[in-house]
């Protein structure tokens, strides 16, 4: 059983970890909904992405603001939200987390090898996220000891269990 205090799960990692697939299955076993964050960046944020240039943090501040009241929208429509979101910086969590009290918002970290991650992106057809940005999505990420870690080397199923099984032993 999940923590009962638990209203947010945010699937977190980097580009080609597996986020909205995991998150999709999480928020369904769940029975709650699930959003990928890359649907809340602007056009102009896709467009330098989809270029090869990364985002710098004044291209993210809008859009973090965007998903904290998504988050803070659906506690009121779901018992579950299970958002797909980078989320690579402590700073960038604390702004998804703003006020919430202790319990109520988990961080889960899709983690594998460079060289898995790299070969998942080679193998997607239609994302706006290059490549060739892989390297800078790695050298930013910064988990931190709140995140709980799950690894990627596995059916996107048992990842899923595993991230239950996490949550379920922090209850």
């Amino acid at each position: 059983m999940l923590p009962s205090e638990l209203k947010t799960i945010v699937v977190m990692g980097v580009s080609g970890s597996g986020k909205s697939v995991v998150g999709s299955l999480l928020a369904e076993k769940l029975e709650g909904v699930f959003e990928d964050g890359d649907d809340f960046h602007p056009p102009a944020n896709k467009a330098k992405m989809s270029s090869g240039t990364p985002l710098n943090d004044d291209d993210r501040w809008p859009w973090y603001a965007v998903l904290r009241q998504r988050i803070e929208d659906m506690r009121h429509l779901t018992p579950y939200y299970v958002l797909a979101c980078s989320a690579l910086k402590p700073i960038y969590r604390d702004k998804l987390r703003a006020h919430d009290a202790e319990g109520t918002l988990e961080f889960v970290l899709l983690d594998g090898t460079k060289e898995l991650i790299a070969e998942r992106i080679g193998a997607r057809k239609g994302h706006f996220m290059p490549p060739a940005l892989l390297d800078s999505q790695l050298a930013t990420l910064d988990p931190t000891p709140d995140v709980l870690r799950v690894s990627i080397d596995q059916t996107p199923e048992e990842i899923v269990a595993d991230i239950l099984k996490t949550l379920e032993a922090t209850a």
